[in-house]
């Protein structure tokens, strides 16, 4: 998923270590081959290119990742929304070589974009794509989940405290022997003691691409098909890092007041940072 993964854990024994780390990466290396973007014979690339035809059985995973997508993309009127992918790709073009996305290909990328074009059967577990052209992309969602399946692998190895780290995306269990939890320092220096939980940060403070003197995130907004131009940095904490990274995405998207306003559960954390 275009990111390294790091693993700290506690065993018993040097075999039991690398025995559960192996079967972590293993999950990890499944949900790549499921989710990816970056590799053409993915089962999400697979769909996308099968979109504007009927409905496609999918595997348990890619449909639950797909249903929570879709059930932020309704809480946060579409701040949040996996069909980016082809407004995405400008962008990636447009940090390489350097030149802004022409007005035509904005245009094209957003007409073949929008989640409400996507139809999930959960009897059938099934998903449509509704018009042909359509590219999903999980950036936003994938690597907490990944650091969610990998700590649920570990914790059937018998592994009680963890941590996995993909990026920006980390998921601890319990606290490390002889400690209340798992020390965890966030952008802007505050160091937080954390257990069973997600943390994702995400924002444009650092990465982003300027044409005419003005500052593109890398982060796309969905309802514009244009990088983010605000500077924001956001923190999650949540019960799980699926929650937090999908979360921490679309409050980047939405901006700091309408970003609180859209998390109603007082059990998550959010630390945002935003510069002129």
């Amino acid at each position: 998923m275009g990111v390294q993964t790091r693993i700290v854990l506690w065993a018993r024994s040097e075999a039991a270590a690398q025995g559960a780390a192996a079967a972590a990466f293993r999950r990890v290396d499944d949900l790549e081959q499921i989710m990816s973007d970056y590799r053409a014979h993915s089962e999400l690339m697979q769909l996308c290119a099968r979109a504007g035809g009927p409905p496609e059985r999918v595997s348990r995973e890619l449909f639950e990742v797909l249903s929570r997508s879709q059930d932020l993309s309704r809480r946060s009127l579409g701040a949040f929304d996996v069909t980016v992918g082809p407004s995405v790709a400008l962008w990636r073009a447009a940090r390489k070589t350097g030149e802004f996305p022409s007005h035509t290909a904005l245009a094209r990328a957003r007409a073949v974009s929008g989640w409400r074009r996507v139809t999930l059967d959960r009897y059938e577990r099934s998903v449509r794509l509704g018009v042909p052209g359509m590219k999903l992309d999980l950036g936003g969602i994938a690597k907490g989940c990944a650091c969610d399946a990998a700590i649920s692998a570990l914790k059937k190895r018998g592994i009680r405290s963890a941590l996995v780290e993909m990026g920006g995306d980390i998921a601890v269990s319990a606290a490390p022997p002889g400690e209340k939890g798992w020390k965890i320092e966030i952008p802007g220096g505050e160091a937080l003691v954390l257990t069973n939980c997600g943390v994702s940060t995400s924002g444009d403070l650092y990465q982003y691409v300027e044409f005419g003197g003005k500052r593109y995130s890398h982060i796309v907004d969905p309802r514009t098909g244009l990088g983010l131009t605000s500077r924001i940095e956001v923190t999650v904490i949540a019960a799980d890092a699926t929650t937090s990274d999908s979360l921490a995405t679309a409050i980047s998207v939405l901006g700091e007041k309408d970003g609180r306003a859209l998390v109603s559960d007082t059990s998550i954390r959010l630390f945002i940072r935003t510069a002129q």
